[in-house]
């Protein structure tokens, strides 16, 4: 233990230019500490302040923090929200339509800008999509789906119509898909024919239909596939249908269906390693007011940023920093589809200078490796790069 605590110990201190300090969302240790002092005074309405602040509310809450049925606490619960609407609406009428949302890059290089209007569009046109096959509010959709616009896409769609979306990470076992359909009690799943990873292409709706054979998805009837590469992907007449035929022809504007705050925005499972997998349920209206303040606090995002997280939208830090949490605070985000060595262990530094990338979030085993790869290749040393 001794030994472990030894290499966890970090002594150095980093501290923050002055004008860094100056013009943050959080100007320094007095504001921070003011911020804490205005929450322990009166936590209820510190929070209360921040949702009306950061959020917009269809029907206005009137109770701050329900703590009758603890430890099942219920925030803003008679509030009415949509989720969809504070991400993509309300930057229509900020003035941001025109703004880059996210620039796609693709694992062969090919990079996609999409601005908040066309983003509007895409979701509104997949969300009545959807409806047509009659998924509604309350409904719960797997999503294993690859790092791609169309994965944000279909998490806003659910979002914008109640229903509760599910995403399994794409490198999932058709087993482990075939529990989770099966435990949520999913009626479809939107995934893509198939993924491309460092420079290979992966199959995703060979997988879906695998899971699916294993039997027990009695509450399923449909399967929206994506076409990604146009490899291989067997479609079975009645459940199965194409993303871009089912989307075309849709209008693209869909009203949004307004939910309680403590409506099921998304449900995540648990890994599973000490036991069966768990569903973690995450609700709207609390859930995006901390992805807002998440990203103005912690990430200091601000207007002029480009922000990447390298997580992927399996995993809650791709719900929290690339699906929601980025367009709730107006944010132009890179989305990526490949891996950080491909086509060599320059790609994250590369990607940095070409889109100018400003706030980069990524995980400590992606540096470290990185940092390996580097040693033996300086030509791929992040300094070589305009960063």
């Amino acid at each position: 233990m001794a030994s472990i605590e030894s290499v966890m110990h970090e002594q150095r201190v980093f501290a923050p230019p002055q004008a860094l300090v100056a013009q943050a969302n959080i100007s320094g240790m007095e504001a921070y500490q003011a911020l804490c002092a205005e929450a322990e005074r009166d936590h209820e309405g510190f929070w209360a302040r921040l949702a009306r602040e950061n959020v917009a509310w269809h029907k206005p809450f009137t109770k701050v923090l329900d703590q009758t049925n603890a430890p099942f606490y219920t925030w803003f619960e008679d509030g009415q929200l949509n989720v969809s609407y504070n991400c993509l609406d309300r930057n229509l009428q900020n003035g941001n339509a025109e703004k880059t949302a996210i620039i796609f890059e693709a694992d062969d290089g090919t990079s996609t800008p999409v601005t908040y209007r066309e983003l509007h569009q895409r979701v509104c046109r997949f969300a009545n999509a959807l409806k047509s096959r009659g998924i509604k509010k309350g409904d719960r959709v797997v999503i294993y789906m690859p790092m791609s616009i169309e994965g944000v896409v279909a998490m806003q769609a659910c979002a914008r119509i109640g229903a509760t979306h599910s995403v399994v990470f794409a490198g999932f076992s058709a087993k482990s898909l075939n529990e989770r359909i099966i435990d949520a009690g999913a009626v479809a799943v939107i995934t893509a024919d198939e993924q491309m990873r460092g420079g290979r292409a992966l199959p995703l709706k060979n997988v879906v239909d695998e899971a699916l054979a294993l039997g027990g998805c009695n509450a399923l009837h449909t399967v929206i596939v994506y076409r990604r590469t146009g490899g291989a992907a067997g479609m079975q007449a009645g459940r199965d249908v194409w993303m871009h035929e089912l989307s075309a022809g849709q209008s693209d504007q869909c009203e949004p269906e307004w939910v309680g705050a403590e409506h099921p925005l998304f449900i995540l499972y648990t890994s599973g390693s000490t036991g069966k997998p768990k569903g973690v349920q995450h609700s709207s209206g609390g859930y995006l007011l901390w992805a807002s303040l998440t990203m103005q606090w912690t990430f200091d995002i601000k207007p002029s940023d480009v922000f990447w997280c390298t997580a992927d939208i399996g995993w809650v830090t791709g719900h929290t920093y690339i699906a929601y949490g980025p367009l709730a605070v107006g944010a132009t985000q890179i989305v990526f589809e490949g891996v950080p060595t491909y086509p060599n262990a320059g790609r994250f530094w590369d990607m940095i200078a070409r889109h100018k990338v400003s706030i980069f979030y990524t995980a400590p085993t992606a540096i470290r490796s990185l940092i390996k790869a580097a040693e033996s290749d300086k030509s791929i040393y992040p300094t070589q790069y305009d960063l």
